[in-house]
């Protein structure tokens, strides 16, 4: 290690031993891979998971979509547009 770098993991409570911390990095650095391999896996063009979409939580417009008439508008307006 040089003397400008950091350490990217610290013992903040305990101490551990050797062992245990080549655990740790290894379940990180497999986790990492297993991350990026996904993420490769995807494309870039994927589009993102509908949960992850954050503008389903902006309203519609108000002029956008005409309003249900007529019979069975009541059922229509609780349905999703």
């Amino acid at each position: 290690m040089t003397a400008d770098s950091k350490p990217f993991l610290r013992v903040v409570r305990g101490d551990a031993s050797p062992e245990e911390l080549a655990a740790l990095v290894a379940v990180l650095t497999a986790r990492a891979r297993a991350a990026a391999a996904s993420r490769a896996a995807a494309g870039p063009g994927a589009p993102p998971s509908r949960w992850a979409d954050r503008s389903r939580l902006v309203r519609a417009p108000l002029g956008g979509a005409p309003r249900p008439r007529g019979p069975g508008a009541w059922r229509a307006s609780g349905l999703p547009r």
